[in-house]
């Protein structure tokens, strides 16, 4: 498997920039394991779907800006840095 598999158009637009400000208005994507249909909600409503047994696994990570471009000074050459971990503590 290639990074390149994961690799798709999303418009910009697309991409929230800031949270919303009532947090429970939070858009859902539901996907139907049964038939692989999609649908979606809204997480105030997130208890409907739930059944004994589920688990709701929790991400509180955050996204910082981790991709820089540039051009070599010398040679004019594009650069591009991608990073993928955060390596020490920045004070």
């Amino acid at each position: 498997m290639k990074t390149s598999d994961f690799d798709y158009h999303l418009p910009r637009e697309f991409i929230a920039q800031h949270p919303l400000e009532h947090r429970d208005r939070s858009r859902l994507m539901l996907v139907k394991r049964g038939d692989g249909s999609i649908d979606h909600a809204i997480l105030s409503d997130i208890a409907d779907y739930l059944v004994k047994g589920d688990v709701l696994v929790f991400n509180d990570s955050r996204v910082m800006p981790a991709r820089f471009y540039g051009r070599k000074v010398d040679t004019g050459g594009r650069v591009e840095i991608l990073l993928l971990r955060h390596s020490g503590n920045s004070t």
